[in-house]
């Protein structure tokens, strides 16, 4: 067995409506709420071929099966652009996103990236990177 790709991951958060707001406006991902087994509903926010479910922490386990010590913040995140460092820079400053770091170089998977970092409203690191 060998796996591809990432499919999907959690984040576990204090207040989806606030996270939800963020990636969209922040990484101007797409929202998507559908109805669980359960009947509630559930928040992912799309990109690409993936998306991101935001699962309150307020949510049991039996409601919503995730990590064992469910957390939110805990996460470092590194998303792929091909929007040029600067730009990501000032993209983040004009919409009152605070840089923690960067445009710095940095090792990617396949080889040196331009990576800028953030913080999402739960604290999680947010890396926005592009290959050189």
């Amino acid at each position: 067995m060998k796996v591809e790709a990432f499919d999907h991951i959690v984040l576990n958060v204090r207040d989806v409506e606030v996270s939800a707001a963020w990636y969209a406006k922040a990484l101007g991902m797409g929202r998507r709420d559908a109805e669980a087994d359960n009947g509630s509903t559930r928040t992912s926010m799309m990109f690409g071929a993936t998306k991101i479910n935001l699962r309150p922490v307020s949510v049991s386990q039996e409601a919503w099966f995730t990590a064992r010590t469910p957390s939110p913040g805990s996460a470092d995140l590194c998303f792929l652009t091909e929007t040029p460092p600067c730009t990501v820079a000032d993209h983040f400053t004009a919409i009152g996103v605070a840089i923690e770091q960067g445009p710095v170089t940095e090792k990617g998977a396949r080889g040196a990236i331009r990576s800028v970092y953030v913080r999402d409203p739960d604290g999680n690191l947010i890396e926005v990177s592009s290959y050189e």
